[in-house]
């Protein structure tokens, strides 16, 4: 399936319908009355979460969505029927945006959450609504409301319990390929990741999910290699693993570039907990690791571990370390949602 993690989308509520003028007509009935009936709502056009979705593909080939207007009211008392709302889904996680792209309306994150965008028109009212003590047979009737219309810009944050950061070709989609069975793109240089990835992981008898994005330059803050993007699908998960290449020359070097862009961020990412993961130690010496692991903690890293993809060494200690905070962060969510969980023994 392509991602796509950007749309823009143009909505239309249904006109309401209009009021009806009409008499009763009926034999033996001289004075029959007025009886014509209001005209129905128009449609709303609704946003609501689709579990099982990842990605705003399906905004790449329609862009319109409008909802049905509401049928004019008939003789007899009779109120048309009500449009049928026009209903888009989108993943969890996915954030709607005036035209300007800056002004937020809603962020749908919550389970079965939903969001009316667009309300329908109000239907017209029909003569009979006018009858009074001195107007027996009222010649008037309402049109019904017009709907709303308005461009809308759809975002989407993917919700992930813990995501990957580093620079590129550090082993971040090797390491999601090993602990999931998601089949990241995967070569021997940078940038082959291109889109972010996401891998169920299970581990210790429970599954949690990891965010993988493309691997962050200098400058990614402002834009450079769409890193403000990116960061942005990383904005809710619980934990941040870092992965460094252990065979680099100046490992803090790149460990402080990829803690300058999250500060420079924001978003609160770099007051996320991070746990930071020397990989390719199988082709490094003892020494080299021993010596780049006491860099890092004196640059100010902490709970350094150390793990290569390639013998697997080290993989199932990782997960362990990440599994107290994915936890943590689980409970939390789930106390500022509300949700209870379900009684065990």
């Amino acid at each position: 399936m392509k991602f796509l993690d950007q749309a823009k989308i143009y909505l239309r509520s249904g006109n309401g319908g209009d009021g009806c003028v009409a008499f009763r007509r009926e034999k033996y009935v001289e004075f029959g009355g007025p009886d014509g009936g209001d005209g129905g709502k128009g449609g709303n056009v609704v946003a609501e979460i689709a579990d099982g979705l990842n990605t705003l593909i399906d905004f790449r080939y329609r862009q319109h969505f409008k909802a049905q207007p509401g049928v004019n009211g008939s003789g007899g008392n009779s109120t048309g029927a009500t449009g049928k709302d026009a209903i888009f889904r989108v993943p969890p996680g996915t954030q709607i945006y005036e035209e300007d792209n800056v002004t937020p309306i809603t962020d749908l994150t919550g389970k079965n959450a939903r969001y009316v965008l667009c309300r329908g028109g109000m239907g017209g009212r029909g003569n009979a609504r006018f009858k009074t003590s001195t107007n027996q047979a009222p010649r008037r009737a309402d049109s019904g409301e017009e709907g709303e219309e308005r461009w809308v810009w759809l975002r989407l944050k993917l919700i992930a319990d813990a995501g990957l950061v580093g620079l590129p070709n550090a082993g971040k989609s090797t390491f999601l390929s090993i602990v999931s069975r998601a089949k990241p793109k995967i070569a021997d240089y940078p940038f082959t990741t291109l889109f972010p990835n996401l891998g169920v992981v299970s581990f210790d008898e429970t599954s949690f999910i990891i965010a993988d994005i493309p691997g962050l330059i200098e400058g990614a803050h402002e834009g450079h290699g769409l890193g403000d993007r990116f960061l942005g699908h990383v904005e809710r998960c619980g934990i941040l693993l870092h992965i460094i290449d252990g065979t680099d020359i100046d490992v803090v070097r790149n460990w402080e570039t990829i803690r300058r862009e999250l500060t420079a961020y924001g978003h609160g990412l770099d007051e996320k907990k991070e746990l930071v993961a020397l990989n390719k130690i199988d082709a490094m010496s003892e020494n080299e690791i021993e010596e780049k692991s006491q860099c890092l903690l004196e640059a100010g890293a902490r709970d350094v571990m150390l793990m290569s993809n390639v013998s697997n060494t080290g993989i199932e200690q990782v997960l362990r370390g990440l599994r107290p905070f994915v936890d943590a962060n689980r409970d939390a969510r789930d106390s500022a949602s509300g949700e209870k969980k379900a009684w065990a023994p």
